[in-house]
């Protein structure tokens, strides 16, 4: 008599979830940026754009131009409200759309790591067409407004100046180079995420520490730093998106200006030297905005925590 072989049920898949986006991971975001970028970010920002629009100054003629322009507030240039609206809703848009992104790729039957960058990609050209492209616009603006100020020129005031280019180009004029700003941010997000994930891997051959187990603070600032300043291979792009965004005169330049036709003006004019122009502030800015996050993201946390009572579960 045979025996009845009982049959065992297969484990039942397991659900996939949406990541749920809180409040208090939004406050914290918006918190964290807006220090970094009213400490040190905005003036390294000015350096950065400076050097772009100005591609024949090197470091310090870009410090001398600032300052006569405006003293030490000529560094801070943009800030308000232009950095501050970028910063406080950058992060908002990244997440809320990131999250969703993130969700469908793993539905789809992407890897984690495949379904973070393809999130990340995806948050990174939404963030350009919903604030950042007009944000950095307007700050590029700023800075071109006050030359005007220097030669003589009485310069209108910051929502004049909005309302002037509203009103004689419209939209588009105050997004002039959203397309440019999107590929930065897409290539950028992409990039950092990876050249980070290389790094901290690396640290933790080095240091022995296995794969999951906790970073040291100044190993998590290590890696980020290694992809923020090894991401800034795709300066060029920045370079093209001030150039788009600027309002120097020059008959040289193409009437109607494209990722494509300015690549090929700056090339011409200033060579692949002019396409790098402002990659040390740039660096310098990444490694700012890294130890913002990860040296008092910790900080803020529990002060986010007390504040919202619920727990912050975004990663810094």
């Amino acid at each position: 008599m045979s025996a009845a072989v009982a049959s065992v049920p297969a484990p039942a898949p397991k659900k996939l979830e949406k990541k749920p986006v809180k409040f208090s991971n939004l406050l914290l975001g918006a918190g964290l940026n807006l220090f970094e970028v009213t400490s040190l970010g905005q003036p390294l920002e000015v350096i950065k754009t400076t050097m772009a629009a100005n591609r024949s100054d090197g470091f310090p003629s870009a410090l001398r131009r600032i300052w006569n322009r405006g003293g030490i507030f000529g560094f801070y240039q943009g800030l308000i409200p232009w950095a501050w609206i970028e910063s406080s809703t950058k992060g908002a848009v990244l997440l809320f759309v990131a999250s969703e992104a993130e969700y469908h790729a793993r539905a789809a039957g992407a890897s984690d790591f495949g379904a973070g960058i393809t999130g990340g990609i995806i948050g990174g050209v939404a963030q350009a067409y919903a604030t950042m492209g007009f944000c950095t616009c307007m700050k590029t603006v700023e800075i071109t407004k006050h030359k005007m100020s220097a030669s003589g020129q009485k310069a209108p005031g910051t929502w004049a100046t909005f309302m002037d280019i509203y009103r004689r180009e419209g939209i588009r004029g105050i997004n002039k180079g959203v397309n440019a700003v999107a590929i930065r941010q897409m290539t950028n997000w992409g990039s950092r995420f990876g050249l980070s994930r290389l790094a901290e891997q690396g640290i933790r051959n080095v240091t022995g520490k296995k794969e999951g187990e906790k970073l040291a603070a100044w190993e998590k600032i290590v890696a980020s730093t290694l992809g923020g300043g090894l991401s800034a291979w795709n300066q060029p792009i920045e370079v093209i998106r001030v150039e788009m965004q600027s309002k120097k005169e020059d008959p040289n330049r193409p009437k109607k200006m494209t990722v494509g036709n300015t690549f090929r003006y700056i090339y011409q004019t200033n060579g692949i030297k002019g396409l790098y122009r402002g990659v040390t502030p740039r660096i310098g800015l990444g490694i700012w905005q890294t130890v913002c996050m990860v040296a008092f993201g910790d900080m803020a946390k529990s002060y986010v925590e007390k504040l919202t009572g619920e727990a912050v579960t975004a990663k810094h």
